[in-house]
């Protein structure tokens, strides 16, 4: 949120709460030497917490779009040693979906964010989370859909149309499949239903293929959730 719009808004601070001691890399299960991220406290926020701020920004987003200005250069002095990020984001690399605006105008420091096309979790991304969880101890994960995505298009259109597309532009989006196929009968948005199934696919496999992930998870010190961001509303909806 911007600094200058902080009288206008609920303060990012009443969200950020940082604990005095300890690190959530202490809940990675099985480490007897949890990694420490620079030596710092992560967020005190619980995931639900979290969960709670990313809605409230969204709801800023859209009621109250306006710029205002942020002093960048204190931004960066202040996490320049530290990072705590309190939201870890998995989303699309699309140009009109930048997480730290459509959930509120976050400022540096604050998400911990992996993009790729299509919002998938590759070996790559799948370590960035384990990272911004078990190291740096953000205690939510969204795997960010949006409507009108272009990745989940494609492979609409494999399932449909029997498109090919070049170079590594078929592997990157093969797990989109699934949900493509699944949601071809859909009667409304065949697009965007499968942006959405595609996100609750990946979110449901994100606790299967860590260890980490879900011991964090089991402890209730991390929760994961599905959702997507509406182009055309700026509006973030949750999927269940």
């Amino acid at each position: 949120m911007c600094r200058t719009c902080e009288s206008k808004t609920v303060g990012r601070r009443d969200f950020l709460r940082v604990a005095a001691s300890g690190l959530a890399g202490a809940a990675m299960a099985g480490m007897t030497n949890p990694a420490r991220a620079a030596d710092g406290a992560p967020t005190s926020l619980s995931p639900d917490e979290a969960l709670a701020a990313l809605k409230e920004g969204n709801a800023r987003y859209v009621s109250h779009p306006e710029l205002c200005s942020i002093d960048m250069a204190a931004e960066r002095a202040s996490v320049a040693g530290h990072q705590a990020p309190w939201a870890t984001v998995i989303a699309c690399a699309d140009s009109r979906v930048p997480p730290e605006l459509i959930f509120g105008g976050q400022g540096v420091g604050q998400l911990f964010v992996a993009r790729n096309a299509g919002n998938l979790v590759d070996t790559a991304t799948l370590g960035t989370v384990e990272y911004g969880a078990a190291v740096l101890g953000s205690p939510l994960i969204v795997v960010l859909a949006h409507t009108s995505c272009g990745a989940v298009k494609a492979a609409c259109d494999v399932v449909k149309k029997n498109a090919t597309y070049p170079g590594a532009i078929g592997p990157m989006i093969e797990p989109i499949l699934p949900a493509a196929l699944a949601a071809r009968d859909d009667a409304g948005d065949y697009v965007n239903a499968t942006a959405k199934l595609s996100a609750q696919r990946t979110a449901a496999r994100l606790a299967a293929a860590s260890t980490l992930i879900s011991g964090l998870a089991g402890a209730g010190k991390l929760k994961i959730v599905a959702a997507i961001y509406d182009i055309q509303t700026g509006v973030v909806s949750y999927l269940g």
